[in-house]
């Protein structure tokens, strides 16, 4: 019964501060990133009538994933529009098993960079007692992280009077006393007031440096586009996006025949690659338009 309560305790308060860190910090430092560059972002906040209750996005195995925040082109509230990022957060207390929900939540992510073409922005805004070893294998991964040390979130909560940590010895009763007294004091006119002694902290630098590195990755631009008939050996290249969509409309391919299996390949400005199938011609135009949908957007910005 006390592990129980133990768990519930600290897990309940975990909660709260989780929730609080997404709705107050990274739901408006993602609005701004949306509004700058005129992205509709989709997050659990909000009614949405084009889905229902979750933000379930199908990646290439046919799995259906929930995502914590998603960027689209030409979205709305009544119409799904284009993915073109994916971003994960979360707040830990304690550093133990960051390996683990580092491996998970990139893990989320990375079919999303191989099912869709456009979802070029791969993220997670982490906070926390997050370990080295877990922040370099998101890196690795090649997904963008912004992490907020955990003295830096203990202290704007601090700020305001409200304590949200405690020794990783504590006895069950100072555990349940700091849960209770935080939720009695955790009114909505503090969550605001944390949340701007937050931003303060962090610094307009670092927040418009995260906008950069969004509006950065998104711009990359496609330099070289190769579409393969999958029964043939030799691409035929590109070297931009409209030569793509002028050929799309009245291909060519030796051996062409609507039923073919063809390949997709990009390689953009920033040095990374795409790669994908395209059970049918048709698939393949669909594929292309999202990316030419994309490259105009940022073109214009």
């Amino acid at each position: 019964m006390v592990r129980r309560f133990n768990a519930s305790s600290g897990h309940k308060l975990g909660q709260l501060v989780g929730d609080w860190f997404e709705r107050y910090f990274v739901l408006p430092l993602l609005e701004k990133v949306s509004d700058e560059l005129g992205l509709y972002l989709d997050h659990r906040f909000k009614k949405r009538p084009a889905r229902g209750d979750k933000i379930l996005w199908r990646d290439e195995d046919g799995n259906i994933v929930d995502y914590d925040f998603v960027l689209e082109l030409k979205g709305a509230d009544e119409k799904i529009g284009i993915p073109v990022g994916f971003m994960e957060c979360f707040w830990r207390r304690g550093s133990r098993h960051s390996k683990d929900k580092a491996r998970d939540d990139s893990g989320k992510l990375l079919p999303m960079r191989k099912t869709y073409p456009s979802a070029r922005f791969l993220g997670i805004i982490a906070s926390g007692d997050f370990t080295a070893p877990a922040r370099e294998l998101i890196l690795s991964r090649k997904i963008d992280l912004f992490y907020l040390p955990k003295e830096r979130i203990v202290e704007a909560f601090a700020h305001h009077g409200l304590i949200i940590d405690y020794p990783d010895t504590a006895s069950e009763k100072e555990k349940r006393a700091i849960a209770k007294q935080f939720g009695k004091q955790f009114s909505e006119s503090r969550k605001v007031a944390v949340s701007q002694t937050l931003y303060q902290q962090v610094g307009h630098v670092a927040i418009d440096s995260y906008l950069h590195r969004v509006r950065a990755t998104l711009s990359s631009l496609p330099q070289e586009i190769r579409l393969i008939l999958r029964d043939e050996y030799a691409p035929m290249i590109f070297d931009s996006v409209g030569k793509v969509s002028d050929f799309l409309e009245g291909p060519s391919f030796d051996k062409a025949d609507p039923k073919e299996n063809y390949l997709y390949q990009i390689t953009y400005s920033d040095g990374t690659d795409f790669e994908g199938y395209a059970a049918s011609l048709e698939e393949l135009k669909r594929m292309h338009e999202d990316i030419a949908e994309l490259t105009d957007h940022m073109n214009r910005l």
